[in-house]
C-alpha cells in the first residue's frame, strides 16, 4: 500500500547495484515491499529466493541456513560457503535476506563472498541498519504518508494519505462495512498521525475497530503507558514481530549495548524530539560521558530507532523517536528506575535555555529560545512530580511566551491567568502582566490589554528594574495602539526609550526608536518617524534577527508610503519579503505592504490581487494583522474595487487566491513570468488579433471592462441577439467559456503590448 514510488526506486537501482539494503525501523513494511517487488519482477531476471533469518541465531551457521533455504545440499570437499558458491555459480539469481541486523557481521561477510565469486547474483537484503558491504547501495523505507493537517474530514483529501487507505483497507477486512466518512475522517487522520505513518502499528490499530470505537482507539494511543498493549493482535501466522509492535521494537532493543540502551530509553522523555545539546545534557550520567552521546545518537539512527527530522549533520540535526518506539522506550526508562531522575534532568535542562533569555530587555518579541522545545516544556509542565517546583512560574511564562509568538493567544493566555494569580508569577514582576497585555491585544479584548499594560508599568515603578520598567511600557504602549491613543502611545514609547538608553545596548535602542516611529507613524509624524527609521535600521539590520529586521523595514517602508516615496517604500517591503519564510504569517505584511504602493501607483489590480493572495492565507493561517495597519489595507482594497471594472475585479480576486507560497513571492516581486502566470491564469495570451474580428475584439474588450450584453449593445448600436452572436464567436476562437477568462485574455494581452512598447 502506497509503495509505488519505492518499487520504482528499486527497479531502478537493481540495474546498477548487485546488492540492494532496505534499512527502517522494525514495522516500517521492509520485508513486505521486498516480496512485492520479487512478485513483480519479470522472468529475465532469473531464480528469486527468499531466506528469512530472523530465527537464526548463530552467525556461524549461516552460510549452511541459507544454503538449505536454497535445497543446497552438502557434498564431498564442499561445505558452508563453498556449497553455496557452486551452487549459484554463474547464473541469473536474485536472493533476498530477510532481517540481517542480528547477524549484520556474519551477513556482510557472506554476501562479499557470494557476489565476488557469483557475477550474475543480485541480492535484496533488508535490515534495520545498513551492512556496510563495498558497493552497496541503502534504500531507506520511509513511513507511510500522512494526510495534511489541514484536511480536516474530507475523505476524498484524506484518502490520498497511505496511511488513512492503509488503515481504511484493514478495518474494513476486521469490521465488515467499515467506511471512511466525515463523521469518522478526522478521528483516522489522528490516529494514523499519532502512529507517526508506521505501517505495522497502523494495521495493529486498524485491527482493533472491529471491537473498539474509533474514539477509544486514539485515546489508548494518547496514554504512552498503554499505546503499545493496544498495538496487538497481528497475523499468526507470520513471525512473531509482526503480531504485535513490542516484539517487533524489543527485536532491535535486544541488539543494543547497555550504553545504547541507556541513552535509548532516556531520550522517550523528549515528547518533542532533541537535538544533541539537549541529549548530552538528560542523557549523559551514571557511567555515560556527555563525549559519547553523539556517537550512540549516530548507533541509534544507523539502527533506525530514532530518526532524523531537519537538515544538517549529527551536531545540529533534530531527532525525535517515533511514537510507538518512544512508549516501548518509556516502559524502558520506567522499569529501569530512572523516570524522576531522568526528568528532573529535564527540567534543569530546559531552566537553561530559559536563562539564555533573561538578559533580554524585550522578551516577549525577542524569540524564545524555548520556541523549538515547546512540546517538551509543555510535557515537563504537565508532569504532576513538578508542579510545586519552583522553576515552575518561570517555565509556565516562557511557555506562555512561546503560545504568543505562535499565535495562540488561548493557550497563553490560560497559562498568565494563573500566573498572576499566584505568588510566584508575582516574583518575575511586571513581566507576566506585560505578557498578558500583549496577549490580550492578540485576542482584541482591548480593555483588558491596557488594565494589564497599566499593572505591569506600576508593578515595575516599584522595582529598580530599567529593563523591566522598559518592556512593560512598550506594552502599554502596544495595547494604546491597539486602542487608538497614539498621543499616548508616543508618550509612553518615548519614556521606554530615555529608560533603555540608560542600559548601553544599541541593538535595544535602535529596536524602542522603532517602536517609537510606528507610533510616530499612526499619530501623523511620518517626517520625525522617517528620521528615527534612518537612525535604527543600520543598527537592527547589522546585529538583530531576522524577525526585527523585517519588522524595522516594515515599519520604515510604512513610513516611506506615507510620505509618497513609492520606489523605496517598494523597495523596503520587498526587502522583507526576501528574508522572511515563505509559508508563515511574517510573509504577508510585505505582501499587504507592496499591495499599498501598487494602489498608490494607482494599478488597482495588481494591489487586489496582492491583497486577495494574503486575505486568502491570513485565513488559511488563522491569522489578523494589527488594528491600525489592517485598517489601511483594508481602507486602500475597498478603493481599488470600486475603481475597477466588475469583470476585472472578479479577474484580481480569482488570481489572488489561487497564488501562494512561492509563487506569491515571485509575483510580489514582481519576477516576471510569475507577473504573467498570475495575470493569465490558465488562460493563454495570444500575440495577435488575427483569430477576432474587429468587431468581436471590441465585443471582448467590453466584456472585459464588465459590460452586460445589453450595455455593449447599446454602446455599439447593435441588437442584443447580434451581441451574443459575436460573444459565441469569441468563445469558440479563444477556446475558452466564460466572460471571466475572456476578461482575463484580454488584460494579458493589453499588458503584453504595453511591456512590448
Amino acid at each position: 500500500m502506497g509503495r509505488r514510488a519505492e518499487l520504482s526506486r528499486l527497479r531502478t537501482l537493481l540495474r546498477t547495484s548487485r546488492l540492494l539494503t532496505l534499512t527502517g525501523t522494525g514495522g516500517v513494511g521492509k520485508t513486505r515491499l521486498a516480496l512485492e517487488f520479487a512478485k513483480g519482477l519479470p522472468g529475465r531476471h532469473g531464480r528469486v529466493d527468499l531466506v528469512e533469518l530472523d530465527a537464526l541465531h548463530d552467525g556461524a551457521a549461516l552460510a549452511q541456513s541459507v544454503a538449505a533455504a536454497l535445497a543446497v545440499g552438502e557434498r564431498a570437499g564442499r561445505s558452508g560457503v563453498d556449497v553455496l558458491v557452486h551452487a549459484i555459480g554463474d547464473a541469473r539469481r536474485l536472493l533476498i535476506l530477510d532481517n540481517c541486523e542480528h547477524l549484520a557481521d556474519p551477513c556482510a561477510r557472506l554476501i562479499a563472498t557470494l557476489l565476488s565469486h557469483c557475477p550474475r547474483l543480485r541480492i535484496l537484503a533488508t535490515s534495520r541498519e545498513a551492512l556496510r558491504v563495498p558497493g552497496e547501495t541503502v534504500l531507506r523505507v520511509g513511513e507511510l504518508s500522512l494526510p495534511p493537517t489541514d484536511a480536516e474530514d474530507d475523505p476524498v483529501v484524506l484518502l490520498r494519505a497511505d496511511a488513512v487507505r492503509l488503515f481504511v483497507e484493514r478495518a474494513s477486512s476486521c469490521s465488515p462495512g467499515f467506511t471512511l466518512h466525515r463523521g469518522n475522517g478526522r478521528t483516522v487522520a489522528e490516529i494514523c498521525r499519532r502512529l507517526d505513518g508506521l505501517t505495522l502499528a497502523v494495521e495493529l490499530a486498524a485491527r482493533r475497530a472491529g471491537t473498539l470505537p474509533l474514539s477509544d482507539i486514539l485515546a489508548g494511543l494518547d496514554d504512552q503507558m498503554s499505546q503499545l498493549s493496544l498495538l496487538t493482535g497481528g497475523h499468526r501466522t507470520g513471525p512473531g514481530r509482526h503480531s504485535e509492535l513490542a516484539a517487533a521494537i524489543d527485536w532491535s532493543h535486544r541488539l543494543l549495548d547497555p550504553a545504547e540502551q541507556a541513552v535509548f530509553r532516556r531520550l522517550a522523555v523528549f515528547v518533542g524530539g532533541f537535538d544533541t545539546a539537549a541529549a548530552r545534557a538528560v542523557c549523559a550520567g551514571d557511567g555515560i560521558a556527555p563525549s559519547q552521546i553523539l556517537g550512540i545518537l549516530c548507533a541509534l539512527e544507523a539502527k533506525s530507532l530514532i530518526a532524523r527530522h531537519s537538515g544538517g549533520d549529527a551536531q545540529t540535526a533534530r531527532f525525535r523517536q517515533l511514537s510507538a518506539i518512544r512508549a516501548y522506550a518509556l516502559e524502558r526508562l520506567l522499569a529501569s528506575g530512572e523516570l524522576h531522575v531522568t526528568r528532573h534532568r529535564v527540567l534543569e535542562w530546559l531552566n537553561g535555555l530559559a536563562d539564555r533569555a533573561g538578559d533580554e530587555v524585550f522578551p516577549d518579541q525577542a524569540g524564545s529560545p524555548l520556541a523549538v522545545e515547546r512540546d517538551n516544556l509543555a510535557a515537563a509542565l504537565a508532569d504532576i512530580t513538578v508542579r510545586d517546583g519552583t522553576s515552575r512560574p518561570r517555565l509556565e511564562l516562557e511557555l506562555a511566551r512561546v503560545r504568543y509568538e505562535q499565535e495562540q493567544p488561548s493557550a497563553a493566555r490560560a497559562l498568565l491567568t494563573g500566573l498572576l494569580r499566584e505568588t510566584g508569577g508575582r516574583a518575575l514582576g511586571g513581566a507576566v502582566a506585560a505578557l498578558a497585555a500583549r496577549v490580550a491585544c492578540q485576542r482584541a479584548d482591548l480593555a483588558q490589554a491596557l488594565r494589564l499594560g497599566e499593572q505591569a508599568v506600576a508593578m515595575e515603578r516599584t522595582r529598580n528594574h530599567p529593563a523591566g520598567l522598559a518592556n512593560a511600557l512598550d506594552a502599554r504602549a502596544a495595547a494604546r495602539l491597539c486602542r487608538g491613543e497614539f498621543a499616548a502611545a508616543v508618550a509612553d514609547l518615548r519614556e521606554g526609550l530615555d529608560v533603555v538608553a540608560t542600559l548601553g545596548r544599541p541593538q535595544d535602542t535602535a529596536w524602542c526608536t522603532h517602536h517609537l516611529a510606528w507610533a510616530l507613524l499612526q499619530a501623523g509624524g511620518a517626517l520625525e518617524a522617517d528620521k528615527l527609521m534612518s537612525r535604527c535600521l543600520p543598527v537592527l539590520r547589522e546585529h538583530a534577527p531576522w524577525t526585527r529586521v523585517a519588522a524595522a523595514l516594515h515599519t520604515a517602508g510604512a513610513v516611506r508610503l506615507a510620505l509618497g516615496h513609492l520606489e523605496s517604500a517598494e523597495a523596503l517591503f520587498a526587502e522583507v519579503l526576501r528574508i522572511v519564510p515563505e509559508a508563515g504569517f511574517h510573509a504577508l505584511y510585505p505582501v499587504e505592504g507592496l499591495a499599498l504602493v501598487a494602489a498608490e501607483c494607482g494599478d488597482m489590480r495588481r494591489a487586489l490581487l496582492l491583497y486577495e493572495a494574503s486575505a486568502q492565507a491570513r485565513r488559511r493561517l488563522d491569522t489578523v494583522s494589527e488594528a491600525p495597519w489592517r485598517r489601511q489595507v483594508e481602507g486602500t482594497v475597498a478603493r481599488a474595487r470600486t475603481e475597477l471594472p466588475a469583470a476585472a475585479r472578479e479577474a484580481a480576486v480569482s488570481g489572488g487566491r489561487r497564488l501562494r507560497g512561492d509563487r506569491l513571492v515571485a509575483y510580489a516581486l514582481r519576477t516576471r513570468s510569475e507577473e504573467r502566470r498570475a495575470t493569465t491564469g490558465a488562460v493563454a495570451v495570444v500575440d495577435d488579433r488575427s483569430k477576432l474580428t474587429g468587431r468581436e475584439f471590441m465585443v471582448a474588450e467590453l466584456v472585459a471592462d464588465g459590460l452586460t450584453n445589453r450595455q455593449i449593445a447599446e454602446r455599439l448600436g447593435l441588437s442584443t441577439h447580434t451581441v451574443a452572436t459575436h460573444l459565441d464567436k469569441v468563445r469558440d476562437k479563444l477556446g475558452m467559456r466564460s466572460r471571466t477568462q475572456i476578461a482575463l485574455w484580454v488584460a494579458a494581452r493589453t499588458r503584453a503590448e504595453d511591456t512590448s512598447g
